[in-house]
């Protein structure tokens, strides 16, 4: 990179670096309140679960504008302007006082995250092409380390008797001085939108993004099912108390930060197929774990295990789609999120269904045989000109 150039990424790496960091904290605080939420409305799993599928139907319907608005516009500006959005998304959720109020917050609230995750993975895309070399497993990284860091605030929360409006209330206040951070940091337009045209309303992978598309899905549905059930699992299905509940993802979130800080350089020492390869086995080893429960250490040891294997699945996804030869940008994030994030919030509901008809055990096993096919499908990350 000349000098100047150098000069923007760095500054736009640091930007988009606290984006996924705050990112991560929407869904720390999220997962930890998940139990409260659920008891204050008093549904059964299944209905839980429709809530939930509310909010995945919201991120849905975003990933697809969100690729159009990134060939149009750029990723910079969309994501500036969704940042915002989620904060006062997530504070909606925790004033809403009625289920049908709560179901329509979490619509919009699903809506901004996924329209967020994928426009801020487009402006990492950016930065990581102007470096040369791999960092968006860093990005991810924060984004983990900022779970796990609003999981573990989310268990001091309940343990000083904070309601869900005042904890989510209090929480906008402390991120309120980094949107104006972000709003202040320009970005060029390094990167040319591609010429091929714009993104198709409707963004669907074709050729081998199809196989990197359900490899981001099954590790998106580990992911997913780490954040809204692994608390409630302990709790109903172990028997653990709801204080303790949430240091499982805590750790699995730690296991993630720690791997994916770590990622760019196994990922540039070992290849992106390979590490792929080894990541889903050593994910199922860890679910395999999780499913035992045969007490508080083999949860935790599991969660982690599992968080180390699922860590640099879903930016080794995006890095790929972003690089995508037969694509547009817009058009193959949207694609791989359409079908990664798209487990990662509809999956959750499906899981709750699995719970109810059988156990939320069983619903972590479905999540263990699903794992088992990344291994052949990362093969599909190798860019082919």
């Amino acid at each position: 990179m000349t000098a100047p150039l150098k000069d923007h990424a760095s500054a736009a790496r640091r930007v988009v670096s606290a984006i996924f960091f705050m990112c991560g904290t929407f869904i720390g605080m999220w997962a930890s309140r998940i139990p409260h939420v659920k008891a204050a409305t008093g549904l059964d799993e299944s209905g839980f679960g429709l809530l939930l599928l509310v909010m995945a139907c919201g991120a849905f319907v975003a990933f697809p504008l969100t690729g159009m608005l990134l060939d149009r516009l750029g990723p910079a500006p969309v994501t500036k302007i969704l940042a915002c959005a989620n904060v006062m998304s997530f504070v909606l959720v925790g004033l809403a006082p009625s289920v049908p109020l709560l179901t329509l917050a979490l619509f919009v609230a699903g809506f901004t995250f996924g329209a967020l995750d994928v426009s801020m993975n487009g402006w990492g895309a950016e930065v990581e092409t102007a470096y040369g070399k791999p960092i968006m497993s860093s990005y991810h990284g924060l984004f983990s380390l900022g779970a796990g860091a609003a999981a573990l605030v989310g268990g001091l929360a309940i343990e000083l008797g904070l309601s869900v409006a005042t904890h989510f209330s209090l929480w906008s206040v402390m991120i309120a001085p980094f949107l104006v951070w972000f709003w202040r940091q320009p970005w060029p337009q390094l990167v040319e939108t591609e010429k091929d045209g714009k993104a198709p309303l409707f963004a669907l992978p074709k050729g081998a993004l199809i196989l990197v598309g359900l490899m981001a899905l099954v590790a998106a549905l580990g992911e997913g099912a780490m954040t809204d059930w692994a608390a409630l699992y302990q709790i109903e299905d172990l028997g653990f108390s709801e204080a303790i509940a949430p240091t499982a993802f805590t750790v699995f979130s730690v296991a993630m930060v720690v791997m994916r800080l770590a990622g760019d350089q196994v990922i540039a020492r070992f290849g992106p197929v390979l590490v792929a390869r080894l990541s889903g086995l050593t994910a199922f080893a860890g679910c395999l774990l999780l499913v035992s429960g045969a007490n508080i250490w083999a949860v935790w040891v599991g969660s982690f295990v599992m968080g180390l294997g699922y860590a640099v699945l879903f930016p080794l996804a995006m890095s790929r789609a972003a690089s995508d030869q037969n694509m547009s940008k817009g058009s193959a994030l949207a694609a791989v999120a359409t079908l990664g994030y798209g487990a990662f919030l509809f999956g959750p509901p499906l899981l709750g269904f699995v719970g109810d008809l059988l156990s939320l055990r069983a619903s972590f096993a479905t999540v263990a045989l699903c794992t088992l096919a990344i291994p052949f499908l990362a093969g599909a990350l190798k860019v082919r000109s």
